[in-house]
């Protein structure tokens, strides 16, 4: 197995295929496992590669989350990128990913050629979903389909990965409130906003208002709906999506 150094911890990546690289960034207790049965829809045309953030799934665990969580990831990004030596990469952040990707974006568009950003919240938490959270992430423990998607991702030790990531969304949410460090004006790089209109976590036409509002923002931004499938929509529309995407990364490169 392959690791990048990140603060002197370990981090867990993995690539194959030939190609520019396509950064594939995993949701909030998810891992790069994820994508298993996707990636080879992009492999063909791509260098595919997986990380998996620290304390997930084979990376070296954390006894807490970092309370600025989809920004530290972000910084994981970029350590893995320089160290790399890449160029500029392609990346697909899904869920939580998205979020991240978004950062490393707004902090590092030197290292990004273009960026979709799948089935996410938009630039602040949603008080409704945070505010619940406890107490749903402990019920999601009792149901089958949520606790072995839990441990498919992360392991024996699944539950501390939840405990960690439901803390730090919660922490998050009352001391920071907001996901990006830079404006979204700033943005510096093509982006494509992905996401589900059946989406379980989106309804009454969410994701058509949150990103119309930020393509207000961006000056390089399109966004594609599509109209069934849950979330994420990598996952729901797998093969559809990728067709969107290898549209959308291959225009005008």
């Amino acid at each position: 197995m392959s690791y990048f150094k990140y603060n002197d911890k370990q981090c867990y990546y993995e690539e194959f295929g030939e190609g520019t690289p396509l950064l594939f960034l995993h949701g909030n207790t998810a891992s790069s496992k994820m994508f298993d049965g996707i990636t080879d829809l992009y492999k063909e045309n791509y260098k595919v590669v997986l990380i998996d953030f620290l304390g997930h799934g084979k990376s070296e665990r954390l006894k807490r989350f970092p309370i600025d969580l989809w920004f530290d990831e972000a910084m994981q990004v970029i350590a893995f990128l320089e160290q790399m030596k890449y160029g500029k990469v392609n990346i697909i952040g899904s869920s939580g990913g998205a979020l991240t990707a978004i950062n490393v974006v707004l902090e590092r568009p030197d290292l990004v050629n273009k960026v979709i950003a799948d089935s996410f919240e938009g630039e602040v938490p949603l008080a409704e979903f945070v505010q619940n959270i406890k107490s749903e992430r402990e019920s999601s423990k009792l149901d089958d389909g949520a606790k072995n998607f839990y441990i498919y991702n992360q392991g024996n030790n699944w539950e501390q990965v939840v405990d960690n990531d439901t803390n730090a969304i919660y922490e998050h949410y009352k001391t920071i409130g907001k996901f990006f460090h830079k404006p979204l004006e700033t943005l510096g790089v093509t982006i494509l906003l992905t996401g589900s209109k059946e989406d379980e976590f989106a309804t009454c036409k969410f994701y058509e208002k949150t990103y119309s509002a930020l393509l207000k923002k961006v000056e390089n931004g399109k966004m594609h709906l599509f109209e069934k499938g849950g979330h994420p929509a990598i996952m729901s529309n797998a093969v559809e999506f990728a067709k969107v995407a290898n549209t959308f990364l291959n225009k005008n490169k």
